[in-house]
């Protein structure tokens, strides 16, 4: 009655005039318009386009069960995208692939932006293999044996890691070993000229401006390359090597002596050149992208 039209005014009549009228309350008529409106079930929006291929339910179990085989942690969802793509043939877009792991709760804490934003625009990437190698070390505490070292070396091009050692006391005979390794592995020998055009970055401890060290790499016709002062992401191969490192063999176990150390370092490097994807690499592994290298190169 109250949308009725009045003849004399050509209004309608109104809620409130008709419930005055009949000396009737209106929160009555409000309460069974929202009785009324809470039965109603809302129409879900439907994505427009073509439906997917693959399901959102049939994509979200396979990125669980991604996550649950890889060999790693605390991985985005770049990775999961290209092993899903590389190894299952699954194909969906990567915007899709981190939709689903963000409304699901799948993505790492770790991967958050944190700090001040680096400001490094810097080119320390190499075209081919061997041109340039970096090298770093880091420390682990061990129950029985107090902080040992791990040294490693990392080719700038592929990621591979060329070398890696552990060992109780950090010194310049230490920090040569992994350069030692891949001068054997890559060259073939550690005679004098060996490694004539390949470039070492490293940053300025004592054990890399010793004589010994400078010395030796300079036997072995090594061009030292050191990073900035104050800024280790001209040292950024290394470094991320050795976070990789750490988030993946290292942090979260308890290590006994420098033996357990040397053995958990040895089975990461292994693991990291034969299955750690960089996008760099349009997600190959280091081992894939120097077998790759060399085919090329002998075409």
């Amino acid at each position: 009655m109250s949308l009725e039209t009045s003849v004399g005014t050509g209004k309608p009549y109104g809620l409130q005039r008709v419930c005055l009228t009949l000396n009737f309350p209106r929160s009555s008529i409000y309460a069974e318009r929202a009785r009324a409106k809470a039965t109603v079930v809302p129409i879900a929006r439907l994505k427009r386009g073509p439906k997917p291929k693959v399901p959102d339910a049939v994509l979200l179990e396979a990125i669980r069960v991604d996550l649950a085989s890889s060999p790693f942690t605390g991985e985005g969802h770049r990775k999961v995208w290209a092993r899903l793509r590389i190894l299952h043939d699954i194909r969906a877009s990567r915007a899709r692939v981190l939709r689903l792991m963000r409304e699901h709760h799948l993505l790492s804490p770790h991967r958050k932006p944190q700090g001040e934003p680096n400001l490094h625009d810097g080119h320390i990437t190499t075209d081919t293999p061997n041109e340039m190698w970096g090298t770093d070390g880091v420390r682990i505490q061990t129950v029985d044996d107090g902080m040992v070292w791990i040294f490693s070396a990392v080719d700038h091009c592929d990621g591979l890691c060329t070398g890696i050692h552990t060992a109780k006391l950090g010194d310049r005979f230490a920090a040569l070993e992994p350069i030692s390794q891949g001068l054997q592995s890559e060259f073939g020998s550690v005679a004098a000229g060996i490694g004539k055009g390949l470039k070492l970055r490293m940053d300025h401890g004592s054990q890399y401006t010793s004589d010994d060290f400078r010395d030796q790499i300079k036997f072995w016709g090594i061009t030292p390359s050191y990073a900035f002062v104050a800024e280790p992401q001209t040292n950024g191969v290394a470094e991320r090597f050795n976070r990789t490192m750490k988030e993946q063999a290292i942090h979260g176990r308890i290590f006994l002596n420098v033996e357990e150390v040397r053995a958990a370092a040895l089975a990461f490097k292994d693991r990291y050149n034969r299955e750690w994807r960089l996008e760099k690499l349009g997600f190959m592994s280091p081992l894939e992208a120097r077998q790759a290298s060399l085919m090329k190169q002998a075409a």
